[in-house]
């Protein structure tokens, strides 16, 4: 296999490109410089040249990753906190993300969530259709004792 070798200015200009097109986190830049082969030394480098000149910006990705996940994935803040820990985000950077979700919205989100679920679940059993609906919700991230209010509330 022959991989290509990068001088550290060709890959901070590709590591540059990568941040400009969509945001990033430090740990999916190190990856990727890995990824091309790079000595730790000049990971480091890189790193540190992106940070300084605002290319990567945790704050920054960790907002921009929640109002993502929460208006086109629908995911409950369990889900985006969960992905954004695997990511290595700090603690005051997910709060601050979790910040970017109004409440309001985001109740409303569940409810047409939950019902649009609620009337895909072909199961006759009730017992069996608010486990599959609670599951479901569950598994995208809302909170437990959100889920099991609206599943109470659609299943009777």
């Amino acid at each position: 296999m022959n991989q290509k070798v990068y001088s550290i200015h060709e890959a901070q200009t590709r590591m540059e490109r990568y941040c400009i097109y969509q945001e990033r986190c430090h740990q999916e830049v190190e990856q990727k410089l890995r990824a091309m082969q790079m000595i730790p030394q000049a990971v480091e480098k890189i790193m540190l040249h992106l940070f300084e000149n605002d290319f990567i910006n945790e704050s920054r990705f960790a907002k921009a990753f929640a109002r993502g996940k929460f208006s086109i994935k629908k995911w409950g803040r369990n889900r985006i906190v969960n992905e954004l820990k695997r990511r290595k985000i700090s603690a005051y950077n997910i709060k601050l993300a979790l910040q970017e979700i109004d409440n309001e919205n985001y109740l409303k989100t569940l409810d047409e969530l939950a019902e649009k679920r609620f009337y895909q679940i072909k199961e006759t059993n009730k017992y069996k259709k608010r486990k599959k609906l609670a599951d479901y919700l569950l598994y995208r991230g809302w909170e437990s004792d959100l889920v099991y209010e609206r599943v109470t509330g659609l299943v009777p």
